[in-house]
C-alpha cells in the first residue's frame, strides 16, 4: 500500500521568503530520507531542504526563483508502506571445504505482488562493499535469481540475485557506490510472489582467485585524473551543500569548475560535466573548464569604454582555436628560405599572368612548393583518428589558406592543388579571397583542408606561432621576406630570405621531422626552375 504526504519546508529560523536557487529532483524521482530536494539561499548562506521520508516524488509545485518560508508545502511524496523486501539468503564468501546450505523454499515468507524495494542481503563481516557492476536498468524485466549487481570485497566478488520477478522501476545504485547489508538496490514492480531459492548444497573444494574488473569505476578513474582539492578555495566556491558533497565524492576541486547557475553558482550538472570532460575530453565538454578563470573586471570604473559584440566569424573561430591550442601539444619550427630566384621569376611571369586576369602572388609558389614537401613527408598531410590509436593518411592535397576579412579570419580551401599549376592556383586564390571578403563563401569552399598556410607577408613580421587548424596536424606560417646577407663560402651576398614558421602537433610529428620538412621546403623554394618545370 502507499501513503502520500506533503513535502513541507522545515524550520528556517529567523528567515522568511527565502529564494529557491536550485531544484534537485523531478516528479517521479525516488528519494531517500535526508536526500536534498531543493536548495535555498539566504543573504548569509545556502542550504538544502532534505526529504523527511523514503519514497517517490509525486509532484513539485516549486521552481527556481520562487521564495519559501517555514511550513510552506512545496509538493507531495508517495511512500511505499509494508512493501520493503529484504533479500533473505545470506551471501558470503565460500571457504575451502565448506558446505553451504541455503534456506528452503518453505522457510521463505510470500509477499504480495506490487512495488518492492530490493535490499542488500547479509554480507557477513563486510561493510561498505563496492559496487563494481550494475546488471539492470530501469525498464528491464528480471526473473528470480537474475543477477542485480556485482559487489567486490578485498577478497572476492559476489553477485546479488533478484528474489522477485518483475520489471525494474528504478535503480538506486551505480558503479563505484559503497553498500552494506540493508542498502537499497532497486525498486521492482513485482509480478510474482517472493520466492527463496530451492534447497541446494554446494561443496567448494577450492576457490580460484577472482581477477580484478577490467573497467575501473568511473569515480575511481576521476579520483586518479582530477587534481587535488584546494581546501581553501573549495570552501569559498559558490555552491550548495549537496553540490559540495557530490564534488567531494567525485574528488572534484570546485575552484576549477565553471558555474552555470544564477550568479555563477556551481550546479550538480556543472560538476558532472567537469568530471566527464576530464575522463573523456569530448568536444561537447566545456572548453577550458579545468583552467583557472580569467578575472572579471568592470573596465568602466577606470574610464570610458565602448563595448562591441564579436562578429559571427569570431564567435565560431575563437572556441575552435582555443580547443586546438589546449588539446594539441604545439611546437613551432622556425626557418629561412632563400627565394631570390623565385621572386625574380615571379616578376617575369607577372606580365603574362596579368594578361590572363591573374594576380601572381608569392603564395601561389609557396603552395606549389608545399605540395612537393607534403609528398615527401606524408605524415604532415595526415590526421589522428578519433580514438587516438592510428593515423589517417590522406591521398589528396587540399590546401587551406588564412584570409583576412573585415569580419575576422576565415580559411578557404583550394582542392587538388597537386593537380594545378601556379597560374591556376593564383587564379583560385584571387577568387576565393574575394568571396571571403564579401562573406559569400559556400560550405564546400571552407571544408576538407589537409594542410593550411597562414601568410602575413603582405603585412609584416619576422616570425610567429600559428595555431594548428585541427584536425590537421600542422600549419605553415609565412612572414615578410627581407634582404639579408648570406655567406656563400667566400663572401656575403644579399639574398631575399623568407621566414617560415612551421607549427605542428607533437603527438604526430617530432622535432627532427619538422626540421627536415622546413629544410626540404626551403630547398624547393630556392630551386624555382625545378618547381615550375612541370607546370609552365
Amino acid at each position: 500500500m502507499t501513503n502520500t504526504i506533503d513535502i513541507v519546508i522545515p524550520d528556517l529560523g529567523d528567515f522568511e521568503n527565502v529564494e529557491v536557487i536550485e531544484v534537485l529532483v523531478s516528479d517521479g524521482d525516488t528519494v531517500e530520507r535526508e536526500d536534498g530536494l531543493i536548495t535555498v539561499e539566504t543573504d548569509k548562506a545556502s542550504m538544502d531542504i532534505p526529504s523527511s521520508e523514503n519514497g517517490v516524488i509525486g509532484s513539485l509545485t516549486i521552481a527556481v526563483g520562487d521564495t519559501v518560508s517555514t511550513g510552506d508545502v512545496i509538493g507531495s511524496l508517495t511512500m511505499q508502506v509494508g512493501d520493503t523486501v529484504v533479500i533473505t539468503p545470506a551471501i558470503k564468501e565460500p571457504i575451502a571445504g565448506e558446505t553451504t546450505v541455503l534456506a528452503s523454499e518453505e522457510d521463505a515468507p510470500l509477499k504480495p505482488a506490487g512495488k518492492q524495494t530490493l535490499l542488500v542481503p547479509d554480507l557477513g563481516d563486510f561493510d561498505d562493499v563496492e559496487v563494481i557492476e550494475v546488471h539492470i536498468s530501469a525498464g528491464d524485466k528480471v526473473e528470480i535469481e537474475d543477477s542485480l549487481v556485482t559487489l567486490e570485497t578485498d577478497k572476492a566478488a559476489m553477485d546479488v540475485p533478484a528474489v522477485a520477478a518483475g520489471t525494474i522501476e528504478s535503480v538506486l545504485v551505480k558503479v563505484g557506490d559503497k553498500v552494506s547489508e540493508g542498502s537499497s538496490l532497486a525498486i521492482i514492480d513485482a509480478i510474482a510472489a517472493v520466492a527463496a531459492p530451492k534447497v541446494e548444497e554446494t561443496v567448494v573444494e577450492k576457490i580460484a582467485p577472482i581477477p580484478a574488473p577490467t573497467a575501473k569505476p568511473a569515480v575511481a578513474q576521476a579520483a586518479k585524473s582530477l587534481p587535488a582539492i584546494d581546501e581553501a578555495g573549495f570552501s569559498k566556491a559558490h555552491a550548495s551543500p549537496s553540490v559540495r558533497k557530490l564534488a567531494r565524492e567525485l574528488g572534484v576541486n570546485l575552484v576549477q569548475v565553471t558555474g552555470k547557475g544564477t550568479k555563477n553558482r556551481i550546479l550538480h550538472d556543472d560538476v558532472k560535466a567537469f568530471v566527464k570532460a576530464i575522463l573523456t575530453g569530448q568536444a561537447g565538454a566545456p572548453v577550458g573548464s579545468a583552467l583557472p578563470k580569467v578575472p572579471s573586471i568592470d573596465f568602466s570604473k577606470f574610464g570610458e569604454i565602448d563595448v562591441q559584440p564579436l562578429t559571427r566569424i569570431q564567435k565560431i573561430s575563437g572556441p575552435r582555436l582555443q580547443a586546438s591550442w589546449i588539446n594539441l601539444p604545439h611546437v613551432t619550427q622556425h626557418d629561412l628560405a632563400d627565394i631570390t630566384e623565385l621572386e625574380a621569376k615571379r616578376q617575369q611571369l607577372k606580365g603574362p599572368a596579368k594578361e590572363r586576369g591573374i594576380s601572381l602572388t608569392p603564395l601561389a609558389f609557396i603552395m606549389k612548393a608545399c605540395v612537393a614537401a607534403l609528398d615527401e613527408f606524408p605524415k604532415v598531410n595526415s590526421s589522428l583518428s578519433a580514438d587516438g590509436e592510428s593515423l589517417v593518411y590522406k591521398k589528396y592535397c587540399h590546401l587551406g589558406f588564412a584570409a583576412d576579412t573585415p569580419q575576422g579570419l576565415v580559411v578557404p580551401v583550394i582542392r587538388d592543388v597537386d593537380q594545378k599549376d601556379v597560374y591556376e592556383i593564383a587564379s583560385e586564390l584571387g577568387e576565393l579571397s574575394a568571396l571571403a571578403r564579401e562573406g559569400k563563401l559556400k560550405a564546400p569552399q571552407i571544408q576538407g583542408a589537409s594542410f593550411t598556410i597562414s601568410s602575413l607577408g603582405g603585412i609584416g613580421g619576422t616570425a610567429f606561432t600559428p595555431i594548428v587548424n585541427a584536425p590537421e596536424v600542422a600549419i605553415l606560417g609565412v612572414s615578410r621576406s627581407s634582404m639579408q646577407p648570406q655567406w656563400n663560402g667566400t663572401e656575403f651576398k644579399p639574398r631575399l630570405m623568407l621566414p617560415l614558421s612551421f607549427s605542428y602537433d607533437h603527438r604526430v610529428i617530432d622535432g627532427a621531422q619538422a626540421a627536415r620538412f622546413t629544410t626540404f621546403l626551403g630547398k624547393v623554394l630556392a630551386d624555382v626552375e625545378t618547381l615550375l618545370k612541370a607546370n609552365l
